[in-house]
């Protein structure tokens, strides 16, 4: 098996295929990573959320990344990373912004399920604080394993 690194416009790929990957945010040198359902677009990943943990962490630092990744076999798979800024999109000054994000992640099927799920054991529906943001991208990388004899 040999590794490749992926440019950038395979890294965009991977993200506008892949729906589902795993947040990263930190807060005085403690990191924190969580799943994330998402949607790519040009330089933006929105994602739907409930305030929490990550949310208040992401406000005091807005230095973030995503990760994802897709494996088929041991030596077929492919991982890409983006670092960016956390935006959140409050109402009403984002409402153009929260609208194409909704637009976009509507797409995907159950896109708000995970965010929604453990705060549905905690309170009640209408308790329940809703969060759209998105991630500006700043960087990409990616790598993908590949068979020797390919």
């Amino acid at each position: 098996m040999r590794i490749d690194e992926l440019n950038d416009s395979e890294c965009q790929e991977v993200l506008s295929r892949i729906t589902l990957g795993r947040l990263g945010c930190c807060l005085n040198g403690q990191p924190y990573v969580v799943p994330v359902g998402f949607a790519y677009e040009a330089d933006f990943i929105y994602v739907f959320a409930t305030l929490g943990k990550k949310i208040e962490w992401m406000r005091a630092n807005p230095n973030v990344c995503l990760q994802v990744d897709e494996a088929k076999g041991k030596s077929d798979w492919v991982s890409v990373i983006a670092n960016g800024e956390y935006q959140e999109l409050p109402e009403p000054k984002f409402a153009e912004e929260r609208a194409h994000a909704r637009s976009l992640l509507q797409q995907r099927h159950h896109w708000w399920l995970n965010a929604l799920a453990e705060r549905r054991i905690q309170m009640r529906d209408q308790d329940i604080k809703p969060v759209f943001f998105r991630i500006q991208v700043q960087s990409m990388t990616g790598l993908r394993g590949v068979s020797e004899g390919e």
